[in-house]
């Protein structure tokens, strides 16, 4: 697991699935209060690890309806009982088609939902006394968001974004152009300085990928 980001919400990586998906434990110290964004699966592994960290899990964030992100979603939720926000109403089919995604790539059954509140471009979601705010960027799926905690330049860009790489734009409803200006239009105007928590793979910064992504850099 990664190290825990000394900034005004903590996180944790948890990875998770046979894609190692980057499902992220994010608090407030203050009262240690946490969201989990993208639990894909293994829900005792997540739930272990908010225990280790005294946590107290309050809701869980979607970025997108994929079944490597959303897949232990509704497990988690009914566990603890607490609501899953997002992601943007547009992904309702992939939330819809858990269970036919789930056979496909040999993942464990799951079973469809509906978040208990749909986010916007512009809301807020509240983790323990701190507050993210949400960016409606399509591109990879229709309904794809991203979280972004301002006070400390983090992200958590779910398949938008990846160092040295975007996400992919061939499943159902996805749009190349829309993720590339998803990206230019929503993501780099936050700030160089922004790091960002992709869905695989390593953390890296705005500014990096802008001056050396061969896919959307400047």
């Amino acid at each position: 697991m990664a190290e825990t980001a000394k900034m005004s919400l903590k996180y944790q990586i948890v990875p998770v699935t046979p894609f190692e998906q980057n499902c992220s434990l994010v608090w407030c110290s203050e009262t240690q209060r946490a969201a989990v964004i993208d639990p894909g699966g293994d829900v005792s592994r997540i739930v272990n690890a908010a225990a280790k960290l005294s946590l107290t899990i309050e809701k869980v964030l979607l970025t997108h309806g994929h079944i490597d992100h959303a897949g232990g979603a509704a497990e988690l939720a009914q566990r603890l009982s607490v609501p899953i926000e997002g992601p943007h109403r547009a992904d309702q089919f992939w939330i819809d088609g858990l269970p036919q995604q789930s056979r496909m790539f040999g993942f464990p059954p799951v079973q469809a939902f509906v978040p208990d509140r749909w986010l916007e471009h512009g809301d807020h979601v509240t983790v323990g006394n701190r507050e993210m705010s949400v960016l409606h960027c399509p591109g990879h799926t229709p309904g794809h968001i991203v979280f972004h905690d301002a006070g400390g330049k983090l992200a958590f860009v779910g398949d938008v974004l990846f160092k040295g790489s975007v996400g992919r734009t061939d499943f159902p409803q996805g749009d190349f152009d829309a993720l590339i200006s998803s990206i230019r239009e929503r993501l780099w105007p936050l700030g160089d300085d922004v790091t960002f928590v992709p869905g695989h793979g390593p953390t890296s910064t705005f500014g990096t990928e802008r001056r050396t992504n061969p896919f959307c850099g400047d």
